[in-house]
């Protein structure tokens, strides 16, 4: 098959689309099939094949609602012009599928929508767009759900789009099953036998950095460290390490509790989770969080917010527990503070229960949700709508 990948972002940028599009491209290309990835110039890419798949870059950015800039032009040109068994867009709300959706009737092939979450809709700005999208939607020939019960699939339900199909988020059995080289802490000064509170995503500020600052100061762990590894926005990751207020707060408690901001290469986040005794993840927005499905390849246990769909997550792995959250008027998922810093005292407490969470998750992320088996489903799912 020939297939064409349509993503905002793509390696060596670093992020949760960026990560889904490259693992699913490159097991493609492996099982013989000609892929390529539209994608935005990136300065750091340095080459226009990586691993089998060709990166066709275009300097565009912004989304219908905001404003498109760039060579939207071109990117059209070429989405018309172009000749593939299949062309997948791979979320909504960003140029790279919003510049198709008004011509989708025009481009050849047959077409996929994974909309992962549809983070504006309710947004008022938004209205228009998602007006329009209840049409849209239909003129693909799948849309790829990551949920059950989320706010895309609900949004397809209840406006007559059909066509739907559900394949979840994973994690890489070659990156989570050898042993690390890396002994992360040793290279970050973290005591061997202090309690280690891992974090990840990028500082963006809807991560839940601050609130994850803040249920660890206020909880009772003793002989602690909270890393959070992200990358991205320079000036939040250096106001969360600047923050006057957790260190007033941490000088009035009397807790000594430290905590390391930072970014590490992509081993040595691997190393991270594999070395960390629990993941806190209060964010605040996702659609399918693969930062559960890495603690899961990790045998990590997790406390998450009700953000996406990690309450389903939950569901499937026993690899972790929610936290007491709530909703905004936004639809931003925010954490209670105090109960959630209460939860992560009783979890800390808990070692054999963390070491339950965590084999539970280990056996189902390899018997469900291994980036091999993920994409032999897309794959199926492209030659079955090429047969139909």
């Amino acid at each position: 098959m020939k297939i064409l990948h349509t993503v905002e972002s793509y390696y060596p940028s670093v992020g949760g689309m960026q990560e889904v599009v490259k693992q699913l491209s490159e097991r493609m290309v492996a099982l013989g099939h000609s892929v390529t990835v539209a994608t935005k110039k990136n300065k750091d890419r340095k080459d226009k094949v990586i691993n089998g798949v060709e990166i066709k870059e275009f300097d565009i950015d912004g989304n219908l609602v905001r404003g498109i800039t760039g060579d939207a032009d071109g990117y059209k040109e070429f989405l018309l012009n172009s000749n593939f068994d299949i062309v997948s867009n791979f979320a909504a709300q960003q140029w790279a599928t919003d510049i198709a959706l008004p011509i989708l009737d025009k481009i050849k092939g047959k077409k996929v929508s994974v909309p992962t979450g549809y983070s504006a809709l309710g947004w008022p700005n938004y209205a228009d767009y998602f007006e329009k999208m209840k049409t849209w939607a239909k003129h693909y020939d799948a849309n790829v759900f990551l949920s059950h019960n989320y706010r895309d699939i609900n949004f397809a339900l209840a406006n007559g789009i059909t066509k739907n199909y559900f394949i979840t988020n994973g994690a890489a059995e070659e990156e989570f099953l050898p042993e690390t080289k890396i002994d992360i802490r040793k290279k970050l000064g973290i005591p061997a036998d202090a309690f280690l509170v891992l974090h990840v995503g990028s500082y963006t500020g809807i991560k839940g950095h601050a609130e994850a600052m803040s249920i660890y100061l206020k909880s009772k762990i003793k002989n602690g460290v909270l890393l959070l590894v992200g990358h991205g926005n320079e000036k939040f990751a250096d106001s969360l390490k600047n923050s006057k207020r957790f260190k007033l707060l941490n000088w009035l408690n009397g807790s000594g509790k430290k905590y390391i901001i930072t970014d590490l290469t992509r081993e040595e986040t691997v190393a991270a989770y594999k070395s960390a005794n629990l993941f806190l993840f209060p964010s605040n927005i996702e659609c399918s969080p693969i930062v559960l499905f890495e603690c899961m390849a990790s045998r990590l246990p997790f406390l998450t917010t009700d953000v996406g769909n990690s309450k389903e997550i939950i569901e499937w792995s026993k690899g972790g527990e929610l936290l007491p959250t709530t909703l905004d008027n936004g639809g931003y998922s925010r954490a209670q503070i105090e109960p959630s810093a209460r939860k992560l005292s009783e979890i800390w407490n808990k070692q054999k229960h963390r070491g339950e969470l965590g084999s539970a998750g280990f056996s189902s992320w390899k018997n469900q949700f291994t980036w091999e088996i993920i994409a032999k489903k897309y794959i199926q799912l492209y030659h079955d709508l090429l047969n139909k």
